[in-house]
């Protein structure tokens, strides 16, 4: 390594622990919605497999994470695959569930999930979802149900449309057999009939990859969310980037409509 790459490494190392120390100073988000955009432009760049794009951003995640739970910040969710990603390849989508499921098998044996109490529920239409998913998903949300102190959600089979009108089928449903009338309908009552309505909506929504836009995820939880969006494909999202866009939610006012 040079000298000169010596000089930047300790001149990002300078302003990441000088962000860190400003971002000590201020109230941080309590729930970060987090869209993963990028894994396979990133290995197109890189000419390496999109297979191996995909487990660069699963290794991304586990850093993320740690770096949400070093600030302070209780939830997390992340776009981990929505309803539009049925439309790939079957071979890309079918690596994608396995990765998923093993990332599950991890987390049950991470030692971090033991020693911070972190909690996983997946989100999302398990129909669509294969067998040896869908039993790994009930191992780990059972694993770990009784861990409050930070919350993992992983929207798999998710789409924010796709939520709300599975909702009003529900309300419908339970209207017709007489356990709710319109008059009960509310924000509050709404939200239980939700993928899960103990989830806080989210503070911030990050996206990564330069797009600018949620596509369809947590459509009703982000009516006030604030929105950072980066250039930066998620497997080369850097703990200083995650730093700027915590830092730039801090610096704005929240109105709230008001």
């Amino acid at each position: 390594m040079g000298i000169s790459s010596r000089v930047g490494d300790l001149v990002g190392q300078i302003y990441e622990k000088a962000l860190m120390n400003e971002i000590s100073q201020n109230k941080v988000p309590n729930h970060i919605g987090i869209i993963t955009d990028g894994n396979r432009r990133y290995a197109m760049a890189l000419g390496i497999s999109t297979d191996e794009g995909h487990v660069a951003g699963k290794n991304k995640l586990e850093d993320v994470l740690d770096w949400c739970r070093e600030i302070g910040i209780k939830v997390v969710t992340v776009y981990a695959f929505s309803t539009e990603n049925f439309r790939r390849d079957k071979k890309e989508i079918n690596f994608l569930f396995k990765l998923i499921n093993q990332s599950l098998i991890d987390l049950m044996n991470d030692e971090r999930v033991k020693k911070y109490h972190i909690g996983v529920k997946i989100i999302g239409e398990k129909i669509n979802l294969p067998d040896f998913l869908v039993n790994t998903i009930r191992e780990v949300e059972e694993a770990t149900s009784a861990n409050k102190d930070f919350r993992l959600n992983l929207a798999v089979g998710y789409g924010g449309r796709e939520e709300i009108i599975n909702a009003v089928r529900k309300i419908l449903k339970d209207g017709m057999e007489g356990k709710i009338t319109p008059s009960d309908i509310s924000e509050a009552k709404f939200r239980e009939y939700l993928y899960d309505g103990n989830i806080p909506d989210p503070d911030l929504i990050l996206r990564t990859s330069g797009e600018e836009r949620v596509s369809n995820f947590l459509i009703w939880q982000s009516a006030y969310s604030e929105l950072y969006f980066t250039d930066v494909y998620w497997p080369e999202f850097r703990k200083v980037d995650f730093l700027r866009a915590i830092k730039s939610y801090q610096m704005r006012k929240r109105r709230f409509g008001e």
